[in-house]
């Protein structure tokens, strides 16, 4: 020790080590605090960003909307069919149902012309004497597509709001019995059950919304229900109308209705569970059972062919 420390280059490393090495070491950390910092910062403008390409691409594909109003058809009649059930697969946009018939025409044209290239290709090893019928049948197909899209979307939100529903019950409840008022109780859960179900928070924040610019509670919950398509929030609309008019408590009407609600989730995934079986009838029918009598007979019938084959007893 007393070698090294006598030896002036090693003394003058060990003096430039001992004052240089902090200073590296909060180096070090100042840049890594700024990566974390430029990192959040870039996490809370993401949506934004999101946003702005999602208006750019929009105006980029604003020709399929001027098309689709111009095939939509007349009629506020046949506009308001068709934008309640886009509302009910979640697009609740004022120009959906121009979207909706311009992609559908975008769609059959397509398709036709994807049929009419094929054609000289595969036309021979097809049972039609003609381009004819297969073109109707693609039409059809490209004509029923978008609403088999529509059906499946809604379906999956309405498994999303069944499931969701519950929660925001229960936590309601828990916001009228902490004092707050229906209203603010709608928009404190729409706070926090955004995480696990955002499309169910995008309807309760429209209906925030709403409360706050005047509308009438009950025109508001009207809306929601209109715009879940859900029988739930239909009877949630008709309980708080009968409670308004009969003047109950509204934080013991709102617990029960969440406990039945709550029980209506149980018995819709019993239901699931207990149809389970009878679904796996054709999956095993078609797939399981070959596979086990193949495994089951073919050493049997391998013993039987050589036996007999080379004519040993």
């Amino acid at each position: 020790m007393q070698t090294l420390l006598s030896d002036p280059l090693t003394l003058a490393l060990l003096i430039i080590g001992a004052i240089l090495g902090p200073a590296l070491m909060l180096g070090t950390q100042n840049i890594t605090n700024k990566r974390a910092r430029l990192a959040e910062r870039l996490a809370n403008d993401a949506p934004l960003d999101a946003q702005h390409k999602h208006r750019t691409k929009a105006r980029r594909l604003s020709w399929v909307q001027d098309l689709g109003q111009v095939v939509s058809p007349k009629g506020e009649k046949a506009n308001s069919a068709i934008r309640m059930r886009l509302m009910h697969a979640g697009y609740m946009s004022k120009n959906a149902p121009y979207w909706y018939y311009g992609a559908r025409l975008l769609l059959l044209i397509g398709a036709l012309a994807t049929l009419m290239l094929a054609w000289p290709f595969m036309g021979n090893r097809l049972p039609f004497s003609g381009p004819l019928i297969p073109a109707i049948l693609v039409a059809l197909m490209a004509n029923i597509a978008p609403g088999f899209w529509l059906d499946r979307r809604f379906n999956k939100l309405q498994s999303e709001y069944r499931n969701g529903f519950p929660d925001m019950m229960d936590l309601m409840v828990a916001c009228v019995q902490a004092g707050l008022s229906l209203d603010a109780g709608i928009g404190r859960v729409s706070e926090e059950i955004g995480r696990r179900y955002p499309n169910l928070n995008t309807h309760l924040g429209i209906m925030s919304l709403e409360l706050r610019a005047g509308r009438s509670r009950i025109e508001a919950l009207s809306g929601f229900a209109d715009r879940l398509g859900l029988n739930e929030a239909r009877a949630f609309v008709t309980m708080l109308r009968q409670s308004e008019e009969m003047g109950t408590s509204l934080s013991a009407t709102l617990r029960v209705f969440a406990d039945d609600m709550r029980d209506k989730r149980m018995l819709y995934a019993e239901e699931k569970a207990l149809s389970l079986p009878a679904k796996l009838v054709v999956p095993l029918i078609l797939f399981v059972f070959p596979s086990l009598l193949g495994v089951l007979l073919l050493p049997a019938g391998v013993r039987l062919a050589w036996v007999f084959g080379s004519g040993v007893p």
